[in-house]
């Protein structure tokens, strides 16, 4: 980090020598009250690509020229809709196309899966998480423990950060694991934690949590086109994402579903059932008894949601043309650079208010989100760059989680970040 400059001059010639500079010109980026946003909340909802619209356009028009037989007449017909994403999608989360499918929604996705992989029984029926997991993990978690007729307050293990400490280490969740071994029926961890931002190492895990018998899974909703995924190669059993952080593809978009192929195939795993998960070559002659298709497909339930599937594949193929290891190395760039700016801004202002990065310092153990302690003013603060044209994200009670996003954001988005920062506290911004 020694060789960043605070300088509006050194952020745009980052920008010239970027290779992925021009892909910001494939996103709309919103301009609120005349300004153009410094957009940093692709960790909560990723921006639309310019290509959205031809995509869905072209199965809107598919469905006014064909009606029902869009199914079969469409250029991407739509009976085999989610085909068109598995080989893209798994890429992204370092699978095999056979172990991915696109379909629902996430916390629907890690229900089904659930009923896969949770199965507990008299003497193995907890299930261990991370504390302060997304809420709808938890709400999820607990619901599927009650309905196995299990205590939430005994049947789940949370693993928390040390006191005075912001994020889990790896020790901790690995001896918690080796102790509560015999009774860990699933481990279900977020594998980048939504408050803090923490990257939790997903192959250790994964192997303890094997070496203990238990089953583990992933919610990787911040992690998807964020951070470096290897599925197939950690054996992890099962995971799940969202495609509206990072993935830019609308508003409660789509959902990715991936089953490991040791189990992907195992046709004699509990999992509730719908049509579009049974044997297509069938399907349409409506018999009763259920035979799943091979792989993860074997999890969908109903007819693809195409009009969002499509908004998704409009994101897929710019991911597919990029590829993850380029939008990595422009992360970590990027990320490096905001924190040097808040690091020097609280050298420079911390007696009137000093920020405190609570993500882990080290890359690889971090996405492209920062989660930044106020110290010295609150919500006041935020309020005042959110008037600026920075949209970010607010936690309580003192939190702003920001993420520099490599496709669309700029080393002179992070710059101007920092300076309306700057301007907040010296209250000379534009307010």
């Amino acid at each position: 980090m020694l060789a960043y400059k605070n300088s509006l001059d050194f952020a745009k010639e980052k920008d010239l020598n970027d290779p992925l500079r021009a892909y910001r010109d494939q996103f709309y980026i919103p301009v609120i009250n005349g300004i153009e946003t410094v957009y940093f909340t692709g960790n909560s909802l990723g921006l639309q690509p310019k290509s959205t619209k031809s995509y869905i356009d072209q199965e809107l028009d598919a469905w006014k020229n064909w009606g029902v037989e869009g199914h079969f007449e469409a250029i991407k017909p739509w009976f085999a809709y989610h085909e068109f994403l598995s080989e893209k999608a798994a890429k992204i989360v370092g699978a095999k196309a056979s172990e991915v499918v696109v379909t629902h929604s996430l916390t629907t996705n890690l229900h089904l899966l659930m009923v896969s992989f949770y199965v507990p029984t008299s003497s193995r029926y907890k299930i261990l998480c991370e504390k302060k997991a997304f809420p709808s993990d938890q709400y999820a978690l607990e619901s599927q423990v009650r309905f196995h007729g299990y205590d939430p307050t005994d049947a789940i293990i949370e693993v928390a950060p040390r006191t005075g400490e912001h994020v889990i280490r790896l020790e901790d969740l690995l001896e918690t694991i080796a102790q509560h071994g015999q009774e860990i029926a699933v481990i279900m961890i977020g594998g980048v934690n939504y408050y803090s931002g923490e990257l939790f190492d997903m192959e250790a895990i994964t192997k303890a949590g094997h070496q203990v018998g238990a089953k583990v899974g992933f919610d990787l909703a911040h992690a998807a086109g964020n951070v470096k995924l290897k599925l197939n190669e950690w054996g992890v059993d099962f995971a799940a994402w969202c495609s509206y952080k990072y993935l830019n593809s609308s508003p409660g978009g789509v959902s990715g579903m991936f089953v490991h192929e040791r189990h992907a195939n195992n046709k004699n795993l509990p999992r509730f059932a719908g049509w579009w998960g049974h044997d297509k070559s069938t399907r349409f002659l409506m018999e009763p008894g259920f035979n799943p298709m091979p792989g993860a497909e074997g999890w969908q339930l109903s007819n693809a949601p195409v009009l969002g599937m499509a908004a998704h594949l409009a994101s897929l193929d710019i991911f597919d043309e990029v590829g993850m290891d380029a939008l990595i190395a422009k992360r970590i760039d990027l990320t490096n650079y905001l924190e040097f700016l808040i690091n020097d801004l609280t050298a420079r202002k911390g007696d009137q208010c000093a920020f405190e990065i609570i993500t882990p310092s080290d890359p690889t153990k971090r996405g492209a989100q920062l989660s930044i302690l106020l110290k010295g003013m609150g919500k006041s603060l935020f309020d005042k760059i959110t008037k600026m044209g920075v949209i970010a994200d607010w936690r309580e009670p003192n939190v702003i989680r920001v993420a520099p996003v490599p496709l669309y954001n700029s080393f002179e988005d992070v710059f101007k970040f920092s300076a309306c920062l700057e301007k907040a506290i010296d209250n000379d911004g534009n307010v």
